[in-house]
């Protein structure tokens, strides 16, 4: 068997059918248990968005969304969308609308886990699904199996895809250039200089650098790349009530069939928005809140942005343009919709770039190339930082020393391989990575919940709260039947004794 053949077998074993509808299943079931939260909170996660603040140990809510966004925002949600439309047809679309959905409680819920087992470990806060299967759980197997995982994937598989969409799209603008060595030519070359320089100057600076980066960057890369499909939508508007209806007619009876537009729709949906994947708790976990439901609320609004906001934008310049194929089950070269030239590669940015330039001209092709540079280039840097935190979790149950310059250099090494890399069968070396951790991680969730309960707990207490009016929220761990939550443990305990300090010296003044 050949590399790609290999690739494809794996795939076809980790998603199979199972991941697909256990990723829908436990969005719904997350869904009723909260009583849709991701709906009725909404305006709540607004709120939540401005008024945080970040501390010596964490970073605030705002920009632990933008560093979870960086993640989210990625080449998924250009060449992601475009594969998903070209391998699953229009219908696709309507799907990864409801793996959006359904999938913001899935970010609730593994996100709020994220801050409820969160530690404070080299005067920083640490958290994400190795750690809430160890303390939660009470199962350190699960916490390291997800850890190797985790490091597996974001530290080798997903970055060379974002790296390769980055060259990809920087030599469609500029060809290869002179040709150094192999398939290699020097503007490909350029770009691996530029992209690799920028990545160790902000990984090697520590979650806060991380964090300042992507507050700045992502708010603006994510409403310029709206901004511009809106323009487009606005020039087409007659074709829009077209649109519409033809991705929901072609949701259930789908010319690609209906296994191909809800796989690619759901398949899609989870690598973009990443619910459920277990790739979001980590930033979650380095906030700075009063509440551990309150980075869930923030976290769920995530989703939203990534698929219904960005992802939709992609998906509406593409069919409103009309610059798609459709393959489906046939074999290559044979589409069962043709618009565009066979040789524009479904799996790449070349259907987003072409629908650009219909109003655009050659600028679309530009603008294109610079969204996904900074889109892969920031979700680049999410992937370290997950990785980062994986590692520190291996080394704070070892007890041995951090090997974090080691895996900053390792991921540099693994964006230079995905920038000069040639292989058709990237994406589905990053699909296993993405299998694996939704995998573990859903299956994890779902047990935790039937064990403990700790996020519905965790909801209602802090609904409680909302509903009383509290002008500071607190959470006590102990009081709500949750165990090995030893940070808000500690963290009540502080503050309860603060606040005797402060009314006993207030006492004394007053007997004075």
């Amino acid at each position: 068997m050949s590399a790609a053949e290999i690739v494809d077998w794996v795939n076809s074993i980790i998603w199979s059918p199972a991941l697909i509808y256990l990723c829908l299943g436990a969005g719904l079931f997350f869904s009723i248990l909260t009583r849709f939260v991701q709906v009725r909170q909404i305006k709540e996660m607004g709120r939540l968005l401005v008024n945080g603040s970040s501390s010596a140990q964490g970073i605030s809510s705002f920009q632990a969304l933008s560093v979870s966004l960086s993640g989210r925002v990625g080449v998924g949600n250009i060449a992601g969308v475009a594969a998903a439309i070209g391998f699953g047809g229009p219908g696709a679309v309507f799907w990864m609308w409801v793996v959006a959905f359904l999938g913001a409680s899935t970010a609730y819920v593994e996100s709020t886990l994220g801050q409820i087992y969160k530690v404070e470990y080299q005067g920083q806060y640490r958290g994400g699904p190795a750690f809430y299967f160890d303390r939660g759980l009470g199962q350190r197997w699960l916490g390291v199996l997800f850890a190797i995982a985790a490091l597996v994937s974001c530290g080798l598989f997903l970055p060379g895809i974002q790296a390769n969409a980055v060259g990809n799209a920087f030599t469609q603008i500029t060809g290869e250039g002179a040709i150094v060595f192999g398939q290699v030519g020097t503007y490909k070359l350029l770009a691996l200089v530029v992209i690799v320089s920028l990545l160790a100057v902000i990984i090697f600076g520590g979650i806060k650098r991380i964090a300042r980066f992507a507050e700045f960057v992502v708010p603006f890369m994510a409403l310029g790349y709206i901004l511009m499909a809106l323009v487009i939508v606005f020039m087409n508007l007659e074709a829009l009530p077209g649109v519409i209806k033809m991705i929901f007619a072609d949701a259930f009876s789908p010319m690609a069939g209906l296994g191909a537009a809800i796989g690619w729709g759901v398949k899609r949906g989870v690598y973009s928005n990443e619910a459920g994947q277990g790739t979001g708790p980590h930033a979650a976990a380095a906030a700075e809140v009063q509440h551990p439901a309150q980075q869930g609320f923030v976290q769920a609004f995530s989703i939203y942005v990534d698929t219904l906001f960005v992802c939709s934008a992609t998906a509406f310049m593409i069919l409103i343009t009309g610059m798609y194929n459709v393959q489906g089950t046939l074999e290559a070269g044979q589409f069962i919709i043709q618009n565009v030239t066979s040789t524009a590669e479904i799996g790449s940015p070349a259907f987003t770039q072409m629908a650009v330039s219909t109003v655009f001209g050659g600028f679309g092709q530009i603008f294109v190339a610079l969204a996904v540079f900074f889109f892969a280039f920031t979700t680049i840097v999410a992937y370290y930082y997950i990785a980062e935190t994986n590692i520190t979790y291996l080394s704070y149950i070892t007890k041995t020393p951090s090997l974090l310059f080691l895996t900053k250099c390792f991921i540099i090494l693994s964006v230079a391989y995905g920038v000069m890399s040639a292989t058709g069968y990237i994406w589905g070396i990053g699909d296993i990575g993405v299998g694996l951790m939704a995998w573990i991680n859903i299956i994890g969730i779902i047990v935790t919940y039937f064990v403990w309960k700790p996020t519905i707990k965790a909801l209602r207490d802090y609904e409680e709260q909302q509903k009383a009016g509290v002008k500071e929220y607190t959470f006590d761990p102990i009081k709500l039947g949750i165990k090995n939550a030893t940070y808000w443990e500690e963290r009540l305990k502080t503050k309860n004794a603060l606040e005797a300090q402060a009314q006993n010296v207030s006492s004394k003044k007053t007997a004075i």
